[in-house]
């Protein structure tokens, strides 16, 4: 049986126990049922892992800290994704299976066609969830760095932001005819890129043109038009062959 890889809130250097929060204890309990005795892996987003032994179950459940293992499965290529917030469970979707391909940070994008409004308790509550997806896409796919997910900015406000970062930056454009091997032969393999994608709908004409003014390169994922859940996972997948650890 695979064993469980379980995120701690607590940091585990130099400790010989830990008491789990209350959501990674009932995961334990209620939905793995495990009882004592069980090993587990342990992590805590400084990275490396640990192994570990359930010694009591419950609302916080007790661990018993064993070996530190310094593997951290992370990517060489640091990839920030900027990317439109979608509506229902597609932005979930999205942080899922870019946590799962290795990005460092995602900044969530208020832009011209963006659909979705938040503020205040809600955005609060959002965020809350959105890294509770990204951890538990962590533990799934034996990543030990848990990515940042970044307040939510508005369009403008990121540009200017992001116009002194050293970075590798590029726009998803289906119009443009540049390609990821013309880039590369004009920049050269960076160790750090922003990738930036739109919401449903994509960015606009405007937004587009404005991003390349501050830095931005337009990249072309082929002749097809991809949905904004489709494109970041493909442009991702691409990145990590050509520069990271694909």
């Amino acid at each position: 049986m695979r064993i469980p890889r379980i995120f701690s809130t607590e940091p585990l250097a130099g400790k010989s126990e830990v008491r789990l929060d209350e959501a990674a204890s009932r995961h334990l309990v209620k939905v793995l049922r495990l009882g004592p005795g069980r090993p587990l892996i342990l992590f805590d987003g400084t990275g490396g892992e640990y192994e570990a032994e359930l010694l009591e179950a419950g609302k916080k459940a007790r661990v018993q800290i064993g070996a530190h293992s310094a593997e951290d499965n992370q990517s060489p290529l640091a990839i920030t994704l900027v990317i439109g917030i979608s509506r229902g469970d597609r932005f979930d979707w999205v942080i899922q299976k870019a946590t799962e391909l290795g990005v460092s940070a995602i900044q969530p994008l208020f832009t011209e066609r963006c659909e979705v409004k938040l503020s205040g308790e809600r955005m609060d509550k959002k965020l809350g969830q959105w890294q509770q997806i990204a951890i538990s896409a962590c533990e799934q796919s034996a990543r030990n760095r848990v990515p940042q997910i970044l307040s939510p900015q508005k369009f403008h406000q990121y540009l200017e932001q992001a116009k002194d970062d050293n970075a590798l930056k590029l726009v998803l454009h289906h119009r443009t005819k540049a390609t990821l091997a013309e880039l590369e032969q004009q920049a050269g393999k960076p160790q750090a890129t922003l990738l930036l994608v739109g919401p449903e709908g994509g960015l606009s004409a405007d937004e587009i043109e404005l991003a390349m003014a501050q830095g931005f390169h337009p990249l072309r994922l082929g002749p097809r038009v991809l949905r904004t859940e489709t494109a970041p996972v493909a442009a991702l997948s691409v990145l990590q062959f050509q520069w990271g650890d694909f």
